[in-house]
């Protein structure tokens, strides 16, 4: 492996895992913030662990549960619950405002909600496009099943199945879950590839990769696991340009994260149908 990334502890209106972006590297193909959520537990009459609207541009989010539910509201007008195994893909293009909550349903039955959400940058000819929202459900999602692993195709292509959902750029994402002694050689060219480590114990061409951390794979990279683990393997072809972060922007120029900020600042997005509480920019 090329890098491996620890986790940071940020918060979220509850603690989450950050693997990116991250000082070691950015981005990986198009995935430019990758978040590990929970497991958590949320207290019935509270508002913990609800994300007040906030806004995005320039990038996609993808919502993807292993536990639990949240509740999407978007400035589009969708309300939309995503469970386990389902796919919510925001398009934020030129801007987009939305709130993820728990619905009361998880908070009254202690249900531990734990997922991963992940970003992808938008290629530069793109970046300013109209904002959409499409949720795929659990039962779209094409899986394999071999002897000694099983894989939901999340996104793109593999073991000769294709998912359904459309991205602006080539992406790969995969949910894998591997057997005691499994190995798996990720084959994907010209497309730089990271993998994971939801739980278990796995090593990539020899080197430990604990839990909780992200591996940079390089070519001909073979992970194994002597135990069983679930790995996330995630990645792309690479988009060209610079791409710059303020808060919640994702933009191929300084000049339009922070223009966004000021848009945000000043009441310049659409809002959320029906919520009124939402989160200021931060201070610098």
């Amino acid at each position: 492996m090329s890098v491996l990334i620890p986790p940071r502890t940020q918060d979220i209106g509850f603690t989450v895992k950050r693997l990116l972006p991250s000082r070691l590297q950015q981005r990986v193909g198009p995935f430019i913030f990758v978040d590990h959520m929970g497991p958590a537990h949320f207290a019935a009459g509270t508002a913990e662990g609800d994300v007040r609207q906030h806004p995005h541009i320039g990038l996609a989010t993808v919502t993807y549960l292993f536990s639990g539910a949240m509740l999407h509201r978007d400035s589009l007008g969708v309300v939309q619950r995503i469970e386990p195994g389902a796919i919510n893909l925001m398009t934020a293009g030129n801007g987009i405002v939305h709130s993820e909550r728990l619905p009361s349903d998880i908070r009254a039955n202690n249900t531990p909600v734990e997922g991963i959400q992940t970003w992808l940058a938008l290629p530069t000819e793109i970046e300013d496009c109209d904002p959409s929202f499409v949720h795929y459900g659990a039962e779209n999602i094409p899986s394999v099943n071999l002897p000694d692993m099983s894989v939901q195709v999340l996104i793109g292509k593999a073991f000769g199945v294709a998912s359904p959902v459309k991205t602006a750029s080539v992406t790969t994402y995969l949910d894998i879950s591997l057997a005691a002694g499994a190995v798996y050689s990720p084959d994907f060219p010209q497309q730089e590839l990271a993998i994971y480590v939801v739980w278990g114990n796995v090593s990539v061409n020899g080197d430990a990769v604990p839990e909780y951390h992200l591996a940079v794979l390089d070519e001909n990279s073979s992970v194994t696991t002597d135990s069983g683990a679930q790995i996330m393997l995630l990645g792309g072809e690479p988009l060209a340009g610079e791409r710059f972060i303020l808060w919640n922007f994702v933009a191929s120029s300084r000049e339009k994260v922070r223009a966004a900020g000021e848009r945000w600042t000043n009441g310049g997005f659409t809002m959320v149908p029906g919520e009124t509480d939402w989160i200021p920019l931060p201070k610098a």
